[in-house]
């Protein structure tokens, strides 16, 4: 019996496709009927498509799956000086 969840997944926090089980995403190369409102009109992005008519969001078939994986953290900080000065 597995301990935790990385055990039980194989050490991947992303299961396989066959543990996932049906999930809906936009497919480039097939009609993408909307499951909202049934049309086929999309607005693509890099990770999204958007239904024309009613908004529906799904994600892309070939966007990354692992969360996080496209985005950029920055880290702001404040120089010494500064700080001491907004604390007076």
């Amino acid at each position: 019996m597995a301990t935790n969840v990385l055990e039980d997944r194989g050490g991947s926090l992303v299961p396989p496709a066959a543990q996932r089980g049906y999930h809906i995403v936009y497919r480039d190369q097939e009609t993408n009927h909307c499951p909202g409102c049934g049309r086929a009109h999309w607005y693509i992005g890099r990770i999204m498509a958007e239904c024309a008519f009613c908004g529906t969001a799904l994600p892309l078939e070939n966007a990354a799956l692992v969360a996080g994986g496209q985005i950029i953290r920055t880290v702001r900080r404040h120089p010494f000086g500064e700080t001491s000065a907004l604390v007076h």
